[in-house]
């Protein structure tokens, strides 16, 4: 019988095995992190939820600007869900690995309050966007935020801003 005949099971074997295997428990952590922040604090405005998955060293990377610790994150939360109070956030692909999470994600909500310095139009946005998390031990020590802000604009009424 052929060598080669005799290597497929076995391959099959260990791929199987492989992906029948627990997963890694930080990795499940760090993604259920992840799902807190989207479900809970954006789109639910449990703010009260921040000190749990955000590390008081926390950076995070926002077209508006760096934002610090905690508070910034509390300050964030708190302007946006004012400006727009029905902001939800579907979360649409996660992909994890080591101490990072990417997440895809649409987010979706009305503009009825003042947002970055502009008057509410009453509009409502449906928006793509993409993030990237840093974790250590179960907490959110940096993020880099990278919405779809042209169409967010233009579906507000804005002209671009330069």
């Amino acid at each position: 019988m052929n060598q080669r005949f005799l290597l497929v099971p076995a391959a099959v074997t260990i791929i199987l095995t492989g992906c029948a295997a627990p997963d890694d428990p930080v990795r499940v952590r760090n993604i259920e992190v992840i799902r807190v922040v989207h479900s809970e604090i954006w789109s639910k405005g449990n703010i009260e939820l921040i000190d749990d998955v955000f590390a008081d060293t926390f950076v995070g990377h926002f077209p508006a600007g760096i934002v610090y610790g905690r508070e910034g994150v509390l300050d964030r939360v708190t302007a946006h869900r004012t400006a727009f109070p029905d902001w939800t956030e579907e979360v649409e692909d996660t992909i994890a690995d080591g101490d990072r999470v990417v997440v895809r994600f649409t987010s979706r909500g009305t503009n009825l309050g003042e947002f970055l310095g502009n008057p509410p139009t009453k509009n409502r946005v449906e928006i793509s966007e993409v993030s990237i998390f840093k974790l250590s031990d179960g907490r959110i020590v940096e993020q880099w935020v990278f919405p779809d802000m042209l169409s967010m604009q233009h579906q507000l009424g804005q002209k671009e801003q330069q």
